[in-house]
C-alpha cells in the first residue's frame, strides 16, 4: 500500500478540494482520511454513509468527588490553569480549562482524581472510491495530533488490503501535520501564488524532509499572480522538488464545492482538466516509487 498525504503549509489552498479530486481519479482500490480533526470537511465533497461511530478518549480531566472534599481550597490554589471553580458550596472542575497537568491531584489525592474524557469522536463510512474515516475534535480540545493518530491507526486495521491510502491533511505545521505525515511514503503540498504562500510552502517542507517522504507541489490558482509563480517553480527547481500540477482559477470550482461534489465530476472546466493532468503525473510518480520498494 502506498501511503500520499496531501497537505499545505497555510489553509484556503484547496488542499481539500484536490484531495477529493484524486479520490475519483487515482486507480487502484482506494482507502481515504480526511486527518484535519480541526476542520474535517473532504466529507462534504464525497457524500459518504456513515457505517458506525467510536468515542475518542483524549487527555484527562480532573473531577473533584464533593464527598471527600475538605473545602480546603489547595486545588484552586495551585491550579495554574483557573479550572478549579467554586460556587459558594462546591469545588468543581471546570474542563475546558483543565489541561490535564494533575497538579491537583498531587496537593489533594483524596478528593480529586484523574478521569477519561471524550474529546471527539471517529466516523468510519463508505464512499464511491472506498472507505473514508474521519474524525471531529470537540472544541477547544486538545490531543489533536493523538486523533490523527488513531484515525490513521483504524483506517490501516480495517482497509490492509487497498492500493492506495489517500490523506487529507491539516494545514500548517503543528502536531496534526507532523502525525499526518509520519510514516507515510510522499506528500503533495498544495500552495498558492502568494507570499504567505510560499513562505509557508517553505515551512512545510523543511518539516516533511525529517521525515523523508517523496514530496511533490501543485500550484493552485496559478494565474492570479505568475511573477510570485515562477518564484515557487525556481525555489522547487533549487530544491529538486517536482512540481506536478499547475490549477488555473476557475469559478467552476466554487460551483462544485457548493454542490458538494469534487470539481472533476464534469470533465470540460480548466480546473478539472488540470487535475487530470495532475493525477496522470502523481499516478506515474506513484508507480515508479511502489516499483522502487
Amino acid at each position: 500500500m502506498i501511503r500520499l498525504a496531501v497537505i499545505s503549509g497555510k489553509g484556503g489552498t484547496g488542499k481539500t478540494m484536490i484531495t477529493a479530486a484524486l479520490a475519483q481519479l487515482l486507480p487502484g482500490k482506494l482507502v481515504l482520511a480526511d486527518c484535519d480533526v480541526d476542520a474535517a470537511n473532504l466529507e462534504l465533497l464525497l457524500n459518504p454513509k456513515l457505517l458506525r461511530t467510536e468515542p475518542f478518549m483524549g487527555m484527562k480531566t480532573a473531577v473533584i468527588d464533593p464527598a471527600l472534599c475538605t473545602q480546603c481550597g489547595e486545588c484552586m490554589e495551585h491550579c495554574r490553569f483557573g479550572a478549579i471553580e467554586h460556587d459558594g458550596e462546591l469545588y468543581r472542575v471546570n474542563p475546558l480549562r483543565c489541561e490535564g497537568c494533575a497538579v491537583c491531584v498531587h496537593v489533594c489525592p483524596v478528593a480529586t482524581t484523574m478521569q477519561p474524557r471524550q474529546t471527539g469522536e471517529i466516523n468510519y463510512s463508505q464512499t464511491d472510491r472506498g472507505h473514508l474515516v474521519h474524525a471531529r475534535l470537540v472544541p477547544g480540545a486538545g490531543n489533536s495530533g493523538l486523533l490523527v493518530h488513531a484515525v490513521k491507526k483504524m483506517t490501516m486495521e480495517q482497509d490492509k488490503d487497498c492500493d492506495l491510502f489517500l490523506i487529507d491533511g491539516p494545514p500548517g505545521t503543528g502536531c496534526p501535520l507532523i502525525s499526518t505525515i509520519s510514516g507515510v511514503d510522499a506528500v503533495l503540498i498544495v500552495t498558492e501564488p502568494s507570499v504567505s504562500g510560499l513562505h509557508d510552502l517553505k515551512r512545510v517542507v523543511a518539516v516533511c524532509r525529517q521525515f523523508r517522504p517523496h514530496i511533490f507541489v501543485a500550484i493552485n490558482r496559478f494565474d492570479l499572480e505568475q511573477s510570485l509563480t515562477d518564484t515557487i517553480q525556481t525555489w522547487c527547481r533549487e530544491e529538486n522538488i517536482p512540481v506536478v500540477g499547475m490549477i488555473p482559477f476557475d469559478p467552476a470550482v466554487i460551483e462544485a464545492v457548493r454542490n458538494g461534489r469534487a470539481v472533476t465530476f464534469t470533465n470540460t472546466s480548466p480546473a478539472a482538466q488540470a487535475i487530470q493532468i495532475l493525477a496522470a503525473k502523481l499516478e506515474q510518480e506513484l508507480t515508479n516509487l511502489g516499483t522502487q520498494r
